[in-house]
This record gives structure tokens, sequence and C-alpha cells, in this order.
């Protein structure tokens, strides 16, 4: 074995998402880089061990025209990268529509490049992150409670892709003319023999979309295995949240292919807990809301990111939002920027009628709002030291993290389910060792970001 045989390569469609598919797989031992476009066969070779390798996009937040554009080349490099599975990862609420986001219009692009494929994999369902699906209808845990996702009191008023369909193919049939079929609970269980014939009776069928049930532990492991033994008429793309990394890693530790435990996640410099990080939050969920409302009682300053600050780079109102944040951090206070508290906060409201006015609707809204964050936390960085990062908001964060100029990212603590906090990896020695931890609106516990300032080992532990 050589010492980058690759076991996976997979494109996730927004930042927060490929980091929380990049967590799946460290975690289980299995060294992954997420980079920024698709690497090069030279800047792979700067890295030793490599199992796993993702490319973080920002297809969730564009039109379909914009995302085929950003696609075609990404599925080109991944399709001829040596890994036997390719993974287009989703959001694990599978935030879409035909307008916005489309899996649809992304399995219908990468069927230029694995063309001899009949049936693809789909399988969203993420016990870990209290996500499920059940005879096709997908759940979502929100703190204590398991909601359905057309009940969800957040992704029923998504503010792009609001979710009013819980049956996963009954809202993927709107973006795709594949037929669409599924593996069931009860057809999960049972004799893996058994199981294994029931697949190849739904590939026999030739649909254009088989999608897998999911539960629990145990039959997510009995995922991977078939979607890893591959049985005539499936093949090497597979589409889903990082429900498909667990239950690909699951599998993979049964075959031995896992790193000892001493190795998993092993930074090369140890991780410290801060005094002071800056937050830039784009992010308008209730989560996002509590968080930063615990942070600010624990101390952070909020700073709210007014439209005058997005939308004028060089006026006033950025200036003096910078030289607030900058001071701030100057005498050891954390930051919290925010966009918006809530769902409600009026703010989103004036934000939309400015960008309107401004040309810029739907997508182009979010990444113009995306890219001016960018260019503000890398103003304020260009001017405050700062060691530790974190931005909130699946969209906004993939846009943040293109403006600061890394082009890879590598995990190195375990914050929260589908948050970690990474290494920056940049050819810019100033970001290089960076330690950022991108975290989507509906993820991490309340206390998120003081976890995160908080995150490491003690100096007293060596």
């Amino acid at each position: 074995m050589n010492d980058n045989e690759l076991l996976l390569a997979f494109y996730g469609d927004d930042f927060t998402g490929s980091t929380d598919a990049m967590e799946a797989l460290a975690r289980s031992g299995y060294r992954t880089v997420l980079f920024l476009e698709a690497p090069s066969l030279d800047r792979l070779k700067k890295f030793e061990g490599l199992r796993c390798i993702g490319v973080a996009g920002t297809s969730r937040a564009k039109s379909p025209e914009d995302m085929e554009a950003e696609l075609r080349p990404v599925f080109e490099k991944l399709s001829m990268s040596g890994a036997p599975i390719v993974h287009y990862k989703t959001c694990s609420t599978f935030d879409s529509s035909p307008e916005v986001g489309s899996i649809g219009r992304a399995i219908g692009v990468a069927r230029d490049y694995f063309s001899d494929q009949v049936t693809v994999p789909l399988l969203v369902g993420a016990p870990r992150l209290g996500r499920y699906t059940l005879f096709g209808q997908h759940f979502a845990k929100m703190h204590d409670t398991v909601y359905r996702l057309d009940r969800h009191p957040v992704m029923s008023q998504h503010p792009s892709t609001p979710m009013h369909e819980a049956d996963l193919r009954l809202h993927l049939a709107e973006q795709t003319a594949d037929t669409i079929a599924l593996m069931d609970i009860v057809e999960l269980d049972g004799d893996p023999d058994a199981v294994l014939d029931r697949y190849r009776d739904k590939l026999g069928e030739k649909p254009g979309i088989l999608l897998f049930d999911a539960l629990d532990e145990d039959r997510l492991k009995r995922c991977g295995q078939l979607i890893q033994d591959r049985p005539e008429g499936a093949g090497a793309f597979v589409v889903g949240s990082s429900g498909v990394e667990y239950a690909l890693a699951a599998h993979w530790d049964e075959l031995g292919l896992s790193a000892p435990s001493s190795e998993k996640i092993a930074p090369a410099a140890p991780v410290r807990p801060t005094d002071t990080i800056l937050v830039v939050s784009g992010s308008a969920s209730p989560v996002s809301r509590l968080q930063i409302e615990r942070a600010i009682a624990a101390g952070f300053r909020g700073i709210r990111i007014t439209p005058d600050a997005m939308e004028d780079t060089q006026g006033t109102a950025r200036s003096e939002l910078v030289r607030q944040a900058v001071d701030a951090l100057a005498e050891g206070q954390s930051i919290v920027l925010y966009t918006a508290l809530g769902p409600e906060d009026e703010a989103i409201g004036e934000t939309r009628t400015r960008l309107k006015a401004m040309g810029f609707t739907g997508a182009e809204a979010g990444e113009f709002i995306g890219r001016s964050l960018g260019k503000l936390t890398k103003q304020i960085m260009g001017q405050a030291k700062l060691g530790r990062i974190v931005v909130a908001g699946g969209d906004t964060s993939g846009f943040v993290t293109s403006e600061m100029g890394a082009y890879g990212l590598e995990m190195i603590w375990d914050v929260s389910p589908g948050a970690p906090l990474c290494r920056v990896y940049s050819d810019d020695a100033s970001l290089d060792g960076l330690e950022l931890a991108l975290k989507g609106g509906q993820l991490g516990s309340p206390d998120y970001f003081i976890s995160v300032r908080d995150a490491g080992f003690p100096e007293s532990d060596q």
C-alpha cells in the first residue's frame, strides 16, 4: 500500500457540510484533508498517509446553471483521482430546490463522468447527527426533539430552501426525471446475504436513484457495505449526507483499514485553549441565535453587521465596525459579529431590500453576503493577531474561507458533531496554521462558540 492509497473522494455542497464529512472520516482514523478546489497531484504529494480527500464547494447556494459550471471540473478531477468511491455530499437536512442547490441537477451532471453507472445510491440519514430516514420520510433532531422535516421549526421555514415535503423521493422528484426507488428499513434488516439479495433485486429494476433508509448505526453500517461492494448496476458515484462517511467508515473498520487509535486526529502541534477568538456569523437560524446570545452572556462582545457595512467595503460603517472589533480583540475580549439574531430578526428584511435594490436576488444575494463577510474577516485579521476564528452559516462559510486565501483544512479537535476545529493550510505564511471552525446554522450546542474558544489541552497537560 502506498502512502496515499485513497478510499474516498468527496465534494461538499457547502463548507460546513464538507467539514462535517471530514470529521466523520478523521475521527474514525482515516486521514482526510479538505481542499477548496480539486487538488493537483503535486498538492497531494505534500501530505503523507492520506486516505480520503474532499473538495469544499458552494453549490448548495447556487442556481442550477452556476452549479453545473462549478461541478464539471470538480467531477472530472475526482473521477480520475483513483478513489474507488466519489461522494457528492449534501446537507443532512437535504436543503435543495429546483431553483437553488438542486441535487437532481448535480446527479445529472455527474452522469457525464460516471457514464457506466445505472443507479446512484442516496443515503441522507446520519443517526449521530440526529438525522433519520424511515420509509423514505426524513426526520431531523433539534435540541431534544425529533421533527418530521416538513414540520421542523427551522427547515420548514428556511429562507432559501424551505422543506415542505418530508418524503425525500417526492422532494427530489421535483429536481430530476430519474426514477427513485427505496431500500427501506425492513429490507435492510435480517441476514446479510438476504439483504444483499434484496439490494441486487432493487438494482435489477434499474432505478436512476436508490434511497436508503437510516435509523441506527447497525443498519447504517450495512448501507456502507452495500455502497462499498458495488454490485452490478451500482457504481462509484454516491450522493447523500455525512451519513455516507459514517456508513463507509464503520464498514472499513470491520475490514481493519482504520489507523491505530493513537494516530487518530493527531495534529502536528498541540491544540491549546485561547483567550480570544473572532466569530463571524451569517446564519439566521434560531440555533445560531441562541449560540450568539449565550456567547455574549459569557463575555463576548456582540457587534451587528449592518447592510451599510456589507455594502460599502471602504465606507465609514465598515471602518467603524473593523475598529470596534480590533480594539476589543486587543483588549483581550472575544468578538461575535452577526448579520441577524434568528429568522425573525427585522434586519433580514432590510438586508434583502437593500440587496434587491443593488440587483442581487436568490443565490446571488447569498454569495454577496458571504464574500462581503470574507473581506470583513480578512480586514480584521490584517489588523489583529488572531490564532482562532469561527464562521457560522453553511452558505456563508464557503465564501468567507475562499476570500481568506486558504487552500485546505484538516480536523484537529472534535468540538461538536459536524462542526470540528480545523487547521488551515495556505500558501500565505500569515494564514497557514490558523485554527478555524466552520458551523452550519443548525449545528452545535448552545455553548458552541465558548467551547471553540476553550478547545484544547491546558498548558499543564504534556
